[in-house]
């Protein structure tokens, strides 16, 4: 599911991913590919570049949460994203309400 969102919303899916379980916390670990046009912007208005990263991140934790509720019945307390565009890194943590354990 982590990777269909990736498609959906930039044409591709990750090089890596791995995935970990710890009590109510599922981590994605997941390296991206870098969009030409992220590389484009980066190089002519890098403030814009990050701006772009930033609401893409947003969006990404917010359609990563309703395919999870949808196609699970997990119920999500919050999705946290960090992403790296110098590594094209992203962790991605998946907190699930206490009674989903």
């Amino acid at each position: 599911m982590y990777n269909e969102v990736s498609k959906e919303l930039f044409g591709f899916g990750t090089t890596l991913l791995k995935v970990t379980v710890e009590q109510n916390v599922i981590t994605f670990q997941a390296k991206h590919r870098r969009a030409p046009r992220s590389e484009a912007l980066e190089g002519e208005v890098p403030s814009l570049k990050q701006e772009v990263d930033f609401h893409m991140s947003l969006l990404y934790k917010k359609k990563l949460k309703q395919k999870l509720e949808t196609q699970t019945n997990w119920d999500i307390e919050a999705v946290l994203r960090d992403y790296d565009s110098a590594t094209q890194l992203a962790f991605t943590n998946i907190v699930l309400k206490e009674k989903n354990i």
